[in-house]
């Protein structure tokens, strides 16, 4: 099988709902956020309601459900509450996410191989609802294998050790956690698994990530709301669609 195909922009919303949150409210909307997004050159949007509703909520996912053109990917952990959700709305995509409340974001990848049993049964039900069922992991063969096992249709690799270590001037790690992401995108994509990445990606650390040829989409968000206060959300997203698509080609 050969990799293929244009690289997607999924642009994540999280964060104009914790803005929104932090003073109560409706401003900023993520909704209107989540159109000005498809209207610059998104290819979808994510969004991850947590157990706790620090940003997105119940509404924002209905109202996304409902004014969206592109696909949402919903972003979830493996819990009955969220499963009960994801089947009453069928979003295009389910991001199984693992989820703890003392973070202040998703800190690593699924731990897929020891709950594997769990999480086939978990997943099954969105898979005969019609959602394609990605699973967010590190860049480790035993968890994409895993994932290949219990059904999953697409694996979403974590980034950010990679755009962590770049942050922090240690480019031999850097380089070296590249390596794992390139070598585990071939391999997932040998299994059959559609590849996506993301997490802490910015403008310094896309480039490499979207050269990846299994890559089919990253999911970036928390930096594009941060740049989006400086030169606006449009231009934003455009700079970083343009850096995606430089590397590609």
């Amino acid at each position: 099988m050969s990799a293929v195909g244009k690289l997607r922009l999924g642009v994540n919303i999280d964060h104009v709902a914790t803005v929104r949150n932090a003073r109560g409210g409706i401003y900023p909307d993520p909704i209107r956020a989540a159109k000005l997004a498809e209207e610059s050159g998104a290819d979808g949007i994510t969004a991850h309601l947590r157990e706790d509703r620090r940003h997105i909520s119940d509404t924002d996912i209905e109202g996304l459900m409902e004014a969206l053109d592109l696909p949402l990917n919903f972003e979830m952990a493996a819990t009955d509450e969220m499963q009960k959700i994801a089947l009453r709305h069928k979003p295009h995509a389910v991001c199984i996410v693992p989820e703890r409340r003392e973070e202040r974001t998703t800190e690593g990848g699924l731990e897929v191989a020891r709950e594997e049993n769990k999480l086939a049964h978990f997943i099954a039900p969105l898979r005969d609802a019609g959602c394609r069922v990605s699973i967010f992991i590190a860049a480790d063969k035993r968890q994409i294998e895993a994932a290949n096992r219990i059904g999953a249709q697409v694996i979403e690799l974590h980034t950010g050790a990679y755009c962590d270590a770049h942050a922090e001037g240690q480019f031999d790690e850097r380089n070296a956690e590249l390596d794992r992401l390139r070598d585990m995108a071939s391999f997932a994509h040998s299994l059959g698994l559609e590849v996506h990445a993301g997490h802490g990606l910015t403008y310094d650390t896309v480039q490499p990530i979207a050269a990846l040829p299994e890559v089919q989409e990253l999911n970036i968000g928390h930096f594009l709301i941060g740049e989006a206060v400086f030169l606006g959300l449009q231009p934003a997203i455009q700079k970083m669609r343009a850096l995606m698509d430089e590397a590609r080609h």
